[in-house]
């Protein structure tokens, strides 16, 4: 062998010395000198260590002085191997956390929980039936402490009945709509209960997953809380009861324990409330609508139930039966045949009548939803609030009431003749009050009487609120510094085309509305827009903003807009709204942009648990800027627009400063008047509701109120606007101004310049929008032209704060008023000749 190859040879070996190996002194894989027995594969066995299959002899043949380097490598290079594949030492945290030290604690943990679930189950026992016995009274005040009501004396509707006495497929609509493997699981759902542990750990509530067992088991034994122990104790209970009785002891005690609405427990009062039957009477179809009410007892009451409400039962109910035929419980075509069994009306209860009723059952829905948020069922909640104990003090001023009711009876109820007139009656009223500055409902009217018609007129939102919505669109059109399809700043001065019919600019989607009675008013400013209540100005300013805008701002105001279809159409205020929603959406301009959410409930006191109401105040939604332009805009509909003969004239206005807006829909179904003072916000609505059935007219259904109160059309500017002056000009107490962070509009005193300006908006001359009009001789303007230069003592464009004329201002001081004109409202027209005062 030359030098060469001698001197690559010792490089070889050296490289192979100093490559590290694996622990074991295996060499790594692919070594040069790992090889099998043939010599020339790998084989993980070091040939120079022991037990090699060559031994070093093998390493160091044919290569001379590897004698001296293969001594050094049997001793030193053995040390040197056994120090490389040494582990480091672990500190820190890592000294503690291993994989072994970690799957330890794991099935350690589990098996101390499997430990403590047999010492549970061995500990508790099942205990005595307690439901009946903790049955109590809620108690409701006023907000002096004075007493409303008290709902219930402790007694209990119900009636034990056995099991043979209620129809088997009767039975099985509550099996099938709560636990379709009820004959046949072990009395638990351990994958619900533990997911419903881990929600209350995690301060979620429960999420559904309980059995029939489990349900019984919490109605009869136990109670509503929601505590990771009541859970633990429902588990364990739910598998003693499952092992110690049959499955017809426990659908008994299940059926005759639940709680079904209308103050009924128990399937034999439940029958009895909703079809006046006793259960063994009962059909299947019958059955099922009893089984899919459970879900959620008041909110599925066919009786006063919303239209979304009645559309869940509905499905509820054909969930019910469709599990009946999945299990083989019913027969296909018998099921194609049934037709939904609507329920009788509730039995009156003497001491709900009036509106008591509607204060009840309004606080009772806001404590409930207020449960579900902290993680009850809606089931739950009903139950928790029914098994009574509670305190509950209302916002109502009793004072307010009396003088919202008196308002209501003699300005509207007085009259009407709803015994001798259709027209009359289906007039229905719904009005709340609120204070801008607390956010506590201080008065409401439900309806002439709760024990005559239970729907709550002043929360019920399936009626559409029109013109009312118009100023949140101008107060999205503020906010967010939108222009016009010609680039112009939007303000109380800009001038939009008032052409009925005008189809809107700059939208996909083709809308073109007419303006009430088809009136064309040619070119006007938005404050006269807003007086006159002219829908095609509207309909383009929500293009121009984006409706999308308009939506997303009506809801930060705290209107209900989920799934609402961002079209030109809704402009016109077509959603449905309740007096209470619009009620919070003005407080909220009103509280000069800070959301005001009303709450009907002061405060909820029980012995053994409270309830966390939320705060009716929160923060600024929209800017001060915005709030207080609509604000300041609003008042000219009262001075100088739909609500001027009903509000302005009003003999006890005193002074006082008022903002409002009239609405009235689409064939006169509903009529609005929405206004406020700085001290008190107050929606009335009126709504055409068919009294019974009639022909092709049935009973519930949205009717047109004209006629009513010997009027050809009921207006937002007479009999809601009346009812409100009667009211708000009483209940205000001493007379305020409001105080207004704006230079726009008829709140305030004309500016010196010829224009004003929306926040966050440059100052810009008012401007037309459309060039269209401007040839029809009915409609054009007076020939005096905005100035361009200096302009003159009174702003030709915006109007004095004291109108001096019912239509526009004159464009200069000196200029006679203009008769191009504006035409007189037509709610103006109603009111000046149907006014009884």
């Amino acid at each position: 062998m030359g030098r060469a190859e001698e001197r690559k040879a010792r490089q070889r070996g050296a490289r192979r010395a100093a490559r590290p190996r694996p622990s074991g002194g295996a060499p790594a894989t692919g070594s040069p000198s790992v090889a099998g027995p043939g010599g020339d594969g790998p084989t993980g066995v070091d040939p120079g260590g022991p037990g090699g299959p060559g031994g070093e002899d093998t390493a160091r043949e044919g290569i001379p002085g590897a004698s001296e380097s293969g001594e050094g490598d049997g001793d030193g290079g053995r040390a040197a191997r056994r120090a490389r594949s040494a582990k480091p030492k672990r500190t820190g945290i890592r000294r503690f956390f291993t994989w072994k030290k970690l799957l330890g604690a794991f099935f350690s943990f589990i098996l101390l929980g499997m430990l403590g679930f047999v010492v549970l189950y061995l500990v508790v026992d099942i205990p005595e039936g307690n439901a009946a016995a903790k049955l109590q009274s809620n108690v409701y005040k006023y907000s002096d402490g004075s007493l409303l009501a008290r709902d219930g004396d402790g007694d209990v509707n119900r009636e034990i009945i056995d099991l043979d006495k209620i129809p088997k497929p009767v039975q099985r609509t509550f099996v099938a709509a709560e636990n379709k493997s009820f004959y046949k699981d072990s009395g638990v759902d351990l994958k619900g209960t533990a997911r419903g542990v881990l929600n209350t750990l995690a301060g979620k509530g429960k999420q559904g997953g309980s059995t029939i067992t489990q349900q019984y088991v919490k109605n009869y034994y136990l109670t509503q809380d929601q505590t990771v122990s009541r859970k633990l104790k429902e588990l364990v209970i739910s598998l003693k009861v499952d092992r110690e009785k049959s499955k017809d002891d426990i659908l008994a005690g299940y059926l005759n324990t639940v709680y079904y609405g209308r103050g009924a427990y128990g399937i034999q009062a439940a029958a009895q409330a909703y079809y006046g039957v006793d259960a063994e009477k009962l059909n299947v179809a019958q059955g099922a609508y009893l089984a899919a009410l459970l879900q959620a007892p008041s909110s599925y009451d066919w009786a006063v139930a919303t239209p979304t409400g009645k559309k869940l039962v509905r499905e509820r109910w054909d969930y019910v039966l469709n599990n009946m035929v999945e299990q083989g419980w019913l027969d296909s075509a018998e099921r194609d045949r049934l037709t939904f069994p609507k329920p009788h009306g509730p039995k009156p209860d003497p001491e709900m009548k009036g509106q008591t009723g509607y204060l009840v059952r309004a606080a009772n829905e806001a404590i409930e939803a207020q449960l579900v948020k902290e993680g009850y069922t809606k089931s739950e909640a009903e139950a928790q609030l029914k098994a009574g104990g509670y305190t509950i003090t209302l916002n109502i001023d009793p004072k307010k009431q009396r003088q919202l009711e008196k308002a209501v009876d003699k300005k509207l109820n007085d009259k009407l003749k709803p015994g001798k007139d259709k027209a009359d009656a289906r007039v229905q009223a719904g009005a709340v009050s609120v204070d801008p500055k607390t956010g506590g409902v201080v008065a409401m009217y439900g309806g002439r009487d709760y024990l005559k018609h239970f729907t709550n007129n002043a929360t019920r939102a399936d009626y559409q609120p029109a013109s009312t919505f118009k100023p949140l669109i101008l107060a999205a059109a503020l906010e967010q510094g939108a222009k016009t399809q010609e680039g112009r700043p939007i303000t109380a001065d800009t001038i939009y085309s008032g052409r009925s019919k005008r189809p809107v600019k700059g939208s996909d989607i083709g809308f073109a509305p007419p303006n009430e009675d088809g009136h064309s008013y040619g070119p006007v400013t938005v404050q006269t827009a807003m007086n006159k209540s002219i829908n095609s100005v509207f309909a383009q300013m929500g293009v121009d903003v984006d409706m999308d805008k308009v939506l997303e701002t009506a809801g930060k105001l705290g209107m209900d807009v989920k799934g609402l279809p961002a079209v030109p159409a809704q402009t016109l205020g077509s959603m449905g709204a309740s007096p209470l929603e619009m009620a919070g959406a003005y407080a909220t301009l009103d509280n000069h942009g800070k959301k005001v959410t009303p709450q009907l409930v002061k405060s909820v006191e029980h012995k053994d648990r409270s309830i966390d109401l939320p705060d009716a105040i929160g923060d600024e939604v929209i800017s001060r800027g915005a709030a207080d332009s609509v604000t300041s805009v609003l008042t000219g509909v009262v001075d100088d627009g739909t609500a001027r003969a009903s509000v302005r004239d009003a003999s006890n206005r005193k002074g006082q400063s008022v903002a409002g807006k009239t609405g009235t829909s689409d064939d006169n179904k509903s009529a609005w008047f929405v206004g406020y003072t700085p001290k008190l916000v107050t929606s009335v609505g009126l709504f055409g509701e068919q009294p019974e059935n009639d022909g092709e007219l049935k009973r519930g259904q949205q009717v047109s109120m004209k006629g009513a109160g010997g009027k050809p059309r009921v207006d937002g500017g007479s009999f809601p606007a009346e009812v409100w002056a009667a009211y708000t000009f009483n209940a205000t107490g001493s007379r305020t101004k409001f105080k207004l962070d704006t230079d726009m509009g008829s709140g305030v005193e004309a500016p010196p310049e010829p224009t004003t300006q929306a926040p966050r908006t440059p100052t810009a001359p008012p401007t037309e929008t459309d060039d269209e009009d401007k040839d029809k001789p009915t409609t054009r303007p007076p020939s005096t032209k905005p100035p361009t230069t200096k302009p003159p003592t009174t702003p030709p464009t915006t109007p004095p704060t004291t109108p001096t004329t019912p239509t526009d201002p004159p464009t200069t001081p000196t200029t006679p008023p203009p008769t191009w004109g504006i035409p007189d409202d037509p709610d103006d027209r109603a009111d000046r000749s149907d006014r009884a005062d």
